[in-house]
């Protein structure tokens, strides 16, 4: 395959309103995967902070 193969090739482009439906769904998914990686980062900090306080004796198990 070369240029003159790509080149004669027909690419189907849907129209702009599509395209901007389109990236609008993605900008969502994005915010939505940005909320989750902060909220797992904000989970992490608190088991880690309790593994501390447990392997320090500052809280006890009852």
């Amino acid at each position: 395959m070369n240029s003159r193969d790509v080149s004669a090739l027909e690419i189907p482009i849907p129209p702009f309103a599509e395209q901007s439906a389109i990236a609008a769904v993605l900008s969502d998914m994005d915010k939505e995967l940005a909320a989750l990686e902060l909220q797992r980062e904000k989970t992490r900090a608190i088991k880690h902070a309790m593994m501390q306080e447990l392997l320090t004796g500052k809280t006890r198990l009852v």
